[in-house]
């Protein structure tokens, strides 16, 4: 049995964020709506609100281009000094609405107490084998001065992935069909104790949907009052800042790879596409881009 919680754009499917907590409600819902259904990118993380401020813009961007987005969210977020299951629940429904993502899902694991263990694996795995996605996004960040969730969902995320694909243990996933999810990627949290050496990395160009990505994190208003929303803009807005100048845009988030980025056409992989339309917007040093390289 799944403990998920959901939302969705179809009115029909869609659940309020009053019952989110009812988890036999919000079992039901998720078995009839998502089946059947295949999702391009699945992005999984700790907490409500860790993918706003992570990879936000990137989730929003992915939405506008045509793609199918789905957010999982591991706990509620609760207990925490702030807020209750239902108001934040409430908030990551208005966060959803900001970014545009057309669905959204809470798995109601044990917030401060997430592990990477059997059952955790057997429920991530379980709405991975059902939504069927092309792309996993886990958040990725090992963060001692904050929750240890964090860095127990990246080895969840991982081994729930591993699962997802498992033969002759469908007893395990409630039924559902294996499904091998063909790319797993890294959105990395900026403020980690250590330096990684990633086999690969890249940056998105999230200039036209920087805002959204604020908006998002402005819904949790029980988490962050003005003094700390003002904290946060203030470090969302230097960091995605950085991680786009490199790369001559104005924002951009990070994200990175389990092995090195390969391709058959170099000047493809530099540009982004032979249709120069969609091509990466890099600009060159000496044409308006800081001489970074």
């Amino acid at each position: 049995m799944s403990h998920a919680s959901e939302a969705a754009t179809d009115p029909a499917t869609a659940t309020d964020p009053a019952t989110a907590t009812d988890p036999a409600t919000a079992t039901d819902t998720v078995s009839q709506t998502t089946e059947s259904a295949t999702w391009d990118v699945v992005a999984v993380a700790a907490h409500p609100d860790d993918l706003e401020i992570i990879c936000g813009g990137t989730l929003a961007l992915l939405v506008r281009q045509g793609y199918r987005v789905c957010m999982i969210d591991l706990t509620t977020g609760e207990p925490t000094p702030r807020g209750s299951e239902a108001i934040r629940a409430s908030e990551a429904e208005a966060a959803r609405l900001a970014l545009g993502v057309q669905r959204r899902i809470c798995l109601r694991l044990p917030n401060r107490e997430l592990m990477d263990d059997l059952p955790a694996r057997y429920a991530l795995a379980t709405e991975l084998r059902r939504l069927r996605p092309r792309l996993l996004l886990a958040c990725a960040g090992h963060t001692p001065a904050a929750s240890p969730d964090h860095l127990q969902a990246l080895r969840l995320i991982e081994a729930a992935r591993f699962y997802a694909q498992l033969t002759k243990w469908d007893d395990r996933f409630a039924n559902t069909p294996p499904h091998r999810i063909p790319h797993l990627v890294y959105a990395v949290m900026p403020f980690e104790p250590e330096q990684r050496h990633w086999q690969g990395q890249v940056v998105i160009d999230i200039s036209s949907t920087f805002e959204q990505k604020l908006a998002a994190i402005r819904a949790y208003e029980s988490q962050f009052d003005a003094e700390r929303f003002e904290k946060l803009r203030h470090f969302v807005t230097a960091e995605s800042a950085s991680a786009g100048a490199a790369c001559g845009f104005a924002y951009g988030e990070r994200f990175a790879l389990p092995q090195p980025v390969g391709g058959l056409d170099l000047v493809q992989v530099i540009e982004g596409s032979k249709d120069r339309s969609t091509a990466a917007r890099v600009q060159q040093p000496g044409q308006s881009h800081l001489p970074f390289g």
